[in-house]
């Protein structure tokens, strides 16, 4: 029986005190046909594809060669373990990792959902994606090609049938432009000294933070992937793609085009841990760590390494780079250079389409986490959906985007920078919650292991220390 702070089904212990109890569901039997269910860890390394990858790592490496990639290699193992310990307990329960917070404090949720709107409020991806336009066509207004593409986003996130199924096509087409880039850069643009210079970064790798600062190089860890809000979105990804006990929970769908579904009648689902419920976990939770280690992991370190070789290959020692986006054209005039008129374009091209993509993903998880937050913790008997919800944030952060841009705070690094630095104080915070939960909460046989807590704990301290230290250099600065 339930009481007033707890509920016991089986082993489950998830706290009744703020979120009604769960109902109790068997764990949907995993599909034979794996390879139906990859996508989530696929979308996260493609919105991840952004400002990290063609912006911050770049940049780093023209400034001081390959010597910190090392840093890359570290943010993205940190939240493969980050993202794990997210989706176990979404796939144990249906319920996303903010809910599962709000149980053990009832408004965790809104203060991660504020943090993830503030961080992503700053449209320094639009920015990002329209300045590339203007180097792709010769010129023109990045400020009003950045307000269209945050109404092209609003609008293909509004009329999508089903937005998850959207934004994974979306992705799925990044990838594979970007691909294309990297095939024919190894082929034409990057020389044997880039590949000298990985091999000495390997052996000899530094911190340089006299040349860089902390706020760039926490904005580069925390970027290395996903970063703040969009690891607590796997929750939701994975829900939407039907893993685990998410396949109980409707999906965001247009309150325009798509299906009508009705909201959850409860929070979450869990299920009796008995021998064939056991056994499906076990397959689910397998297939879940190799389905992000293929596709996040690989995918975002394959490209991190690759738009830094590029920059090296490309910029380094080059006295005119600055610390702006502007560095990008540099580039790819360089590339023009080296390899033809094509390539220079056709990075351009390729960079913008990917920023635009990532831009899409932003604006999507951060409302979806928000929209799912309110849902759940504070409009539950409401007649207003998820969606309707989700529809009005999305409409929310391109407002505010385009009030942003018109002010004249245009240059996409600095608003970069202020939206990584409040993603490392998130992640410090949810490392934290993360291994209080999940110890807790789920049956002892599925509980976090010692070594997950080990890197829980590591990044718990390293995020905390960071984002300590980068405050007090942005405070130096004032």
């Amino acid at each position: 029986m339930a009481d007033s702070t707890t509920t016991d089904h089986g082993k489950f212990a998830l706290p009744t005190k703020n979120l009604p109890a769960p109902q109790v569901r068997d764990l949907p039997e995993p599909p034979t046909k794996t390879w139906k269910v990859i996508g989530p860890g696929m979308v996260g390394a493609g919105v991840g594809l952004a400002s990290g990858e063609f912006i911050l790592w770049p940049y780093i490496s023209s400034q001081v060669g390959l010597v910190f990639l090392w840093g890359a290699l570290v943010g993205v193992g940190i939240q493969w373990f980050l993202n794990m310990e997210i989706e176990r307990y979404t796939l144990a329960t249906g319920e996303t990792a903010l809910t599962g917070f709000n149980r053990f404090g009832k408004h965790w949720g809104l203060f991660f959902a504020i943090m993830t709107y503030f961080a992503n409020m700053w449209p320094g991806w639009a920015t990002s994606s329209a300045t590339m336009l203007t180097y792709l066509f010769g010129g023109g207004d990045a400020a009003w090609i950045a307000i269209g593409i945050l109404l092209a986003i609003g609008l293909i996130l509004t009329f999508a049938p089903v937005v998850y199924v959207m934004l994974e096509r979306l992705i799925f087409v990044k990838i594979l432009a970007v691909a294309l880039l990297v095939v024919l850069a190894l082929i034409f643009a990057i020389r044997a000294k880039t590949y000298s210079a990985l091999g000495d970064a390997a052996t000899h790798p530094e911190f340089p933070v006299e040349q860089l600062g902390f706020a760039l190089m926490m904005g580069a860890i925390a970027y290395a992937g996903a970063g703040g809000g969009q690891n607590l979105v796997q929750s939701n990804w994975i829900r939407d793609k039907g893993f685990g006990q998410g396949l109980h929970v409707p999906r965001l769908t247009s309150p325009i085009t798509g299906e009508p579904t009705a909201d959850p009648t409860a929070n979450g689902y869990v299920f009796p841990p008995d021998d064939v419920n056991m056994a499906r976990w076990k397959r689910w939770w397998k297939f879940a760590n190799i389905e992000q280690g293929m596709t996040f992991v690989a995918i975002t370190v394959a490209t991190i390494v690759f738009t830094s070789m590029l920059a090296h290959a490309t910029l380094f020692g080059d006295d005119t780079v600055k610390n702006n986006i502007s560095f990008l054209k540099i580039e790819g005039v360089t590339l023009q250079t080296l390899v033809g008129g094509w390539f220079g374009y056709l990075f351009w091209a390729i960079g913008a389409f990917s920023l635009f993509a990532a831009a899409a993903g932003i604006v999507d998880y951060t409302s979806r986490l928000t929209a799912d937050m309110i849902k759940a913790r504070y409009l539950r008997t409401s007649k207003i959906t998820e969606s309707k919800l989700y529809f009005g944030l999305v409409w929310g952060l391109v407002a505010f985007g385009i009030i942003v841009l018109l002010s004249g705070l245009t240059q996409p690094l600095v608003l970069l920078v202020i939206s990584a630095c409040t993603a490392g104080t998130m992640m410090f915070v949810y490392s934290g919650l993360l291994w209080y939960m999940n110890s807790r909460a789920l049956p002892k046989a599925i509980r976090i292991t010692p070594v997950r807590t080990a890197v829980l704990a590591f990044a718990f301290l390293a995020f905390g220390f960071l984002a300590v230290f980068t405050i007090i250099d942005q405070l130096k600065k004032l």
